[in-house]
């Protein structure tokens, strides 16, 4: 009987909401995906993208095997955690599965994607940006992760707006010249026109955008400074720095594991670069990777069900964890 239960992992980020359903031996036996369901980024309807996305992954599954579930969520904190918890409840009965759908934040699901163990630090970047210092299994710590408009420092948010606000200096004057302008009139569909009518013309396409979209201009400023542009390497560097600057605030143990997490960490480029080489200089133990969030909370699922920690060869299963740096 126990080798058919089952349980659900939700990772719930600004931009994708990610589910998976696992076996007890940490095997995924589903997944699915639906649209973001940050309630102060994302839009729409929280319970809808939840249910969405969990129906994908329990699309060919008996759900009665479905014993419980960990639901993970951006912006979950504080007055956002209620507003989850009862999307989170409305999808779950929704479903008609058995059990509890218990929410945590998106921290607790990208610190157990990125390792078994309980204590360590993890460096957040993705759609928002957050450090978290975890000490046997509860944060202890946390910097940032306030949202688009008030931090998510080094955020793919936080570049893509930094990067539209330069583009919009340098069309009126006030800025040098970059070839980021013309990556954002590609982002934004935006024809030829004067300074003055492409201003106006990524002013109305940007507001017209959720928050959280914002951060798909991220990638082009990466190119762009690669490429050597200036004005996108003042950026890029400048958010390695707002990284690192957030990590070092919530005052890493010495030789712990830092969890790195988030398109920004995860993917090649000078942000990511930056931040690895500062990881380097500082006295960090092992680097590890969370590439997804769902099997974190998954993993977390797992733990409350059989009331111990998830084995190493379970949560790497689970995870598809590769072998940690240093």
């Amino acid at each position: 009987m126990m080798s058919r239960t089952l349980v659900v992992g939700v990772d719930a980020g600004a931009t994708t909401t990610r589910c998976v359903v696992a076996t007890v031996d940490g095997t995924i036996v589903g997944r699915g995906a639906a649209g973001g369901a940050n309630h102060n980024s994302s839009g729409g309807d929280i319970a809808e993208r939840l249910k969405a996305a969990m129906s994908q992954a329990l699309s060919d599954i008996d759900r009665r095997a479905v014993a419980g579930g960990i639901l993970g969520a951006a912006g979950s904190s504080g007055a956002g955690r209620a507003i989850f918890g009862t999307a989170s409840a409305v999808a779950w009965r929704d479903l008609d599965l058995s059990g509890d759908a218990v929410p945590v934040t998106d921290l607790e699901v990208a610190f157990a994607a990125g390792t078994a163990g309980t204590d360590g630090v993890l460096l957040l970047s993705g759609t928002g940006a957050l450090a978290a210092r975890f000490a046997a299994g509860e944060l202890a710590r946390r910097c940032d992760g306030y949202g688009w408009l008030l931090g998510d420092e080094g955020s793919a948010v936080w570049i893509g707006v930094r990067a539209l606000r330069a583009v919009l200096a340098a069309l009126d004057g006030r800025g040098a010249p970059t070839v980021l302008v013309d990556a954002a009139k590609e982002l934004f569909a935006i024809g030829p026109g004067s300074a003055e009518e492409t201003a106006q013309a990524l002013l109305t396409a940007a507001f017209a955008c959720p928050p959280a979209a914002l951060g798909s201009f991220a990638p082009r400023v990466d190119v762009a400074a690669e490429q050597g542009d200036p004005v996108a390497r003042r950026i890029t560097t400048a958010a390695a720095a707002k990284l690192l600057h957030t990590l070092d605030t919530v005052e890493p143990d010495p030789g712990q594991p830092v969890v790195l997490a988030g398109s920004v960490l995860l993917s090649p480029g000078p942000v990511a670069r930056a931040v690895h080489a500062g990881l380097t200089r500082r006295d960090i133990g092992t680097v590890r990777t969370a590439r997804d969030g769902a099997a974190g909370a998954a993993a977390l699922a797992l733990a409350r069900l059989t009331g111990a920690a998830v084995r190493p060869d379970v949560h790497a299963r689970l995870t598809g964890h590769e072998r940690p740096r240093g």
